[in-house]
């Protein structure tokens, strides 16, 4: 069963009713019905009676996105969401990494002292704690110097920043927001595929669909970089799907 798009936002977030100053636009906008004057919806298409939301010149009117392109935004929006979780948590990863360089000593002797009192107790489990991966990575950790630390937190730090403007241009539905989200995801592209080839996770392997599935649907979806028609056609489909475009077309034939 499809998903009607356009009654499914109407129904969470109400009707967009524009009354428009030109008389004969605004003559195919309007109805009277056995429940009052009524005004038609720019997204679902039904008479709403009561007052119209807006009114003004049609050329000043906001755009109302319907049918695919109310889908793309939802996509859009859940692309934003996935990019903010991610900011997040190199956010934290960022922030842990500074306070560990600035209290790596003291990290340094209580772990030292904790492992030395775990380790007896693993070996009588039958469990070398040297061989876990955590250990190892904690061991290796402590070996990298303090300036080292800084610039690794700061990287955290600065992919986190450029996640964050990524998801507000996608949030947004800001075409400066589609391009900036494919150029800044397609520059890790290569570093995901040479991580991939060192080492397979399906972690790893989720992200870098991911990021390959929305950078190919955004430039094709979105026609980016000239792609089906570039901006023109772009301009032009949004106009088409306008249901207030429509309706002046209609009038003028």
């Amino acid at each position: 069963m499809a998903i009607d798009w356009n009654l499914s936002t109407c129904g969470r977030s109400g009707h967009a009713t524009y009354a428009p100053d030109e008389p004969e636009l605004r003559a195919r906008l309007e109805a009277d019905t056995p429940a009052g004057h009524a005004w038609r919806c720019l997204r679902c298409g039904t008479f709403v009676p009561g007052a119209p939301a807006g009114s003004g010149p049609a050329a000043a009117a906001p755009e109302v996105p319907r049918g695919r392109l109310l889908r793309d935004r939802r996509i859009m929006r859940l692309l934003a969401a996935e990019r903010l979780l991610r900011a997040l948590v190199l956010l934290l990863a960022g922030v842990l990494v500074l306070v560990f360089r600035d209290r790596i000593g003291a990290l340094r002797a209580g772990y030292e002292k904790d492992l030395g009192l775990l380790a007896p107790l693993a070996g009588q489990l039958g469990w070398n704690v040297q061989d876990s991966k955590v250990v190892q990575l904690v061991d290796r950790a402590f070996t990298l110097s303090p300036t080292t630390l800084v610039w690794v937190g700061l990287a955290l730090l600065a992919y986190a920043a450029l996640l964050t403007v990524e998801s507000v241009g996608l949030w947004l539905v800001r075409r400066w927001g589609e391009y900036f989200s494919v150029v800044a995801t397609g520059i890790f592209l290569p570093l995901e595929i040479y991580e991939l080839t060192e080492r397979v996770t399906w972690l790893k392997v989720l992200l870098f669909l991911v990021n390959l599935a929305a950078v190919l649907w955004l430039v094709w979806s979105k026609r980016l970089f000239g792609a089906r028609g570039g901006g023109a056609e772009y301009r032009r489909e949004h106009e088409t799907e306008s249901l207030l475009t429509v309706e002046r077309s209609a009038g003028e034939r």
